[in-house]
């Protein structure tokens, strides 16, 4: 039946959905004219918005620009290369590449949002190097495994909410990743959605007569090898000492700061732990330049597509926009429904505020009074914008970025079978959020 159903999805978001770079222009038009229309904006005052905003996410910018580049060249460096090999020997056919594909991004992602995008799509290349199965859905298997990333280790809302200082800690408190991360109901919709998206993932796979096919060689980096060095300064390119003597400390940087100072992950440290392994890896600093060289290519959506959408993150806050619309959404809630009211806000919001941190900025002073005013649980709602921001990145290209640029896809080849994996991970995390 999900086979049935995936295959004219599929074909429809191929033929209606644009390239990431026109959905983010038309965005930027809906917001700027529901600004002026719903908040009685005056053209000139959203404009304002706009063109204040639209730098504000130079340095997220950056660092999705290095998840892409560094993970590229950790995983170009020939022991993880060898050991994503290794991995996707156990896939024995297109069946087992699609769950094992989906596990794999599943946890990464659970780790850490950004380990997961990266690992996920690069651990779909190399299955398809090695198996023969639909290129668009194993990529869109790799991506499904990112919806749970905020409720996990690295969620951003629960993390936040638990650290001193934080903006609501007068209001709230602090709540520990106990009650949210760790809750009951955050562990059995966790649970759930692990078990259901390998399976639905499977059970849309195409038959061969409508599977897209990609050429193994298409897949292969061509990534220069180093020749023998005659000049001192390609004797210092090709130096294994010299990449080690600054590899080397920067990952006793890092045991320094998880073992000793007892630091987390966040996206900085990513980005300095694949930094610091490809270099290390890679052995020479001209083996870890030629990945650099190939890994830049896929990095041009990130560098123009980003700054549009702090302009529409600015209107959709600065207008109130953002506001109205999850007053309006829980205007009927009740103590039992909020959570699930709190979730589909956060889920349309999230299609124009992607981000995580600054979703929450912008529905905390609305869902935490009226879970007051209801009696509802602080921590559940908190969730439940948590799981309603990472839903709809199923649906918004924003995050598939890095990963479609490591896969050499375009959005409309993944987004399809995206979109059947929205509506059901939609009603599991719904029933997970109203009654476990």
């Amino acid at each position: 039946m999900l086979k049935m159903i995936s295959k004219p999805a599929v074909k429809l978001v191929e033929r209606y959905l644009p390239d990431p770079y026109i959905f983010v222009l038309l965005l930027t038009l809906v917001a700027a004219v529901a600004a002026i229309a719903v908040e009685r904006q005056t053209p000139l005052a959203v404009l304002r918005f706009w063109g204040d905003g639209f730098w504000n996410l130079l340095t997220f910018s950056m660092q999705m620009l290095l998840v892409l580049i560094t993970g590229f060249m950790l995983a170009s460096s020939p022991p993880i290369k060898r050991i994503l090999q290794r991995i996707a020997g156990k896939a024995t056919n297109a069946g087992n590449a699609i769950l094992l594909v989906t596990l794999v991004s599943l946890t990464a992602s659970w780790i850490n949002w950004g380990f997961g995008l990266v690992v996920g799509a690069l651990f779909a290349k190399e299955l398809a190097r090695l198996v023969r199965v639909d290129y668009r859905l194993l990529v869109a298997s790799a991506y499904s495994g990112f919806v749970v990333w905020h409720g996990g280790l690295a969620g951003s809302i629960p993390l936040v909410i638990a650290t001193e200082g934080h903006f609501t800690a007068d209001q709230i408190g602090i709540i520990g990743t106990g009650s949210t991360i760790f809750a009951f109901f955050n562990l059995a919709i966790v649970v759930c959605l692990f078990i259901a998206i390998p399976l639905v993932n499977r059970m849309m796979l195409p038959d061969e007569k409508d599977s897209v096919y990609i050429d193994p060689k298409l897949l292969d980096d061509q990534i220069e090898a180093p020749g023998r060095a005659t000049r001192p300064a390609e004797k210092l390119e090709n130096s294994v000492p010299l990449a080690w003597m600054i590899g080397i400390p920067g990952l006793l940087f890092l045991l320094d700061h998880f073992l000793l100072r007892g630091g987390g992950l966040n996206l900085n440290i990513v980005n300095f732990l694949f930094l610091f392994l490809a270099l290390v890896l890679h052995r020479t600093p001209r083996s870890l330049l030629n990945s650099l060289n190939e890994a830049i290519k896929g990095g041009a959506g990130i560098v123009i597509q980003f700054p549009f959408y702090a302009g529409i993150m600015a209107i959709m806050i600065q207008s109130g926009l953002a506001q109205s619309m999850s007053e309006w959404l829980i205007s009927f809630a009740t103590e039992t429904s909020l959570p699930f009211w709190s979730f589909l806000s956060a889920g349309i919001v999230n299609l124009f505020v992607p981000s995580g941190g600054g979703q929450w900025a912008v529905q905390a002073p609305v869902m935490l009074p009226a879970a007051e005013a209801l009696g509802a649980d602080i921590p559940r709602i908190a969730m439940a914008v948590a799981w309603g921001d990472a839903w709809t990145n199923l649906l918004q290209p924003f995050w598939a970025l890095p990963v479609l640029a490591i896969a050499g896809l375009k959005a409309k080849d993944i987004m399809g079978f995206c979109l059947i994996q929205l509506f059901i991970t939609g009603a599991i995390i719904s029933v997970g959020l109203t009654w476990f």
